[in-house]
């Protein structure tokens, strides 16, 4: 038995190892650094409460317009990276949370399945996760989610995409204050195909027709305009 003398330094010691150590491993998570980038922002000048939050994966980081797309609405764009559902409840508390917005806009799931390895029963369960966290911190706000997305470069994965999207479609029918954004089928040619002309040079990511798309199909569904 070590003497006692000794026992509250090495307690502190150990302590000081484990935040260390925890430190060390939120640094090592996916988009860390963004998510960084973001509060630093946040720092320098918070954006608006009551605003509309679009919140997750690179078709909103790539959005660079969406303010004017979308004019008569006050929107944050914290669209991080690849991301998928995992890393989107991973930093609720960073980029969701603290701005009290008035509705939240999700677009994640499409990376989940790009991965090869995620079927849609799990993306549901997923966004299961995600979507009871925001209601246990925000249980009055209303929550969008937009359908993942045809595109060319990941046409492959379209049967998994089409799965996911009616899976929740189908777990948003009855929970009061939300709503679900179909931009899948404004995205296919009369073929069933993902439109070739609405993306980048890249086949995934969207040009200004892709947006425009999402536009219209977003706007039944977002919270009241500015006066």
């Amino acid at each position: 038995m070590k003497p006692k003398h000794l026992l509250k330094p090495l307690f502190l010691l150990a302590l000081c190892l484990s935040c260390f150590s925890a430190a060390k491993a939120q640094q090592q998570a996916p988009f860390w650094n963004e998510i960084q980038e973001f509060k630093q922002q946040d720092s320098v000048q918070m954006p608006p409460k009551q605003a509309i939050l679009f919140v997750g994966s690179s078709s909103f980081r790539m959005w660079h317009n969406m303010q004017q797309m979308l004019p008569e609405y006050t929107v944050i764009n914290r669209g991080f990276g690849g991301s998928n559902l995992l890393d989107l409840k991973r930093y609720l508390q960073d980029i969701v949370f603290p701005y009290k917005p008035k509705q939240i806009v999700i677009y994640s799931g499409e990376n989940d399945i790009a991965s090869g390895t995620v079927g849609a029963q799990e993306v549901l369960e997923r966004f299961d996760d995600v979507f009871w966290a925001i209601r246990a911190e925000l249980p009055d706000v209303p929550v969008v989610y937009v359908s993942i997305k045809p595109s060319p470069d990941r046409e492959r994965y379209m049967p998994v995409m089409q799965a996911s999207n009616e899976l929740i479609k189908h777990f948003l029918k009855d929970k009061p204050g939300t709503s679900y954004a179909d931009v899948y089928k404004p995205m296919l040619q009369k073929n069933g195909r993902p439109r070739p002309d609405i993306f980048i040079q890249d086949n995934l990511h969207m040009n200004e027709k892709g947006y425009a798309i999402w536009v219209k199909a977003l706007k039944p569904h977002l919270a009241k305009s500015k006066p």
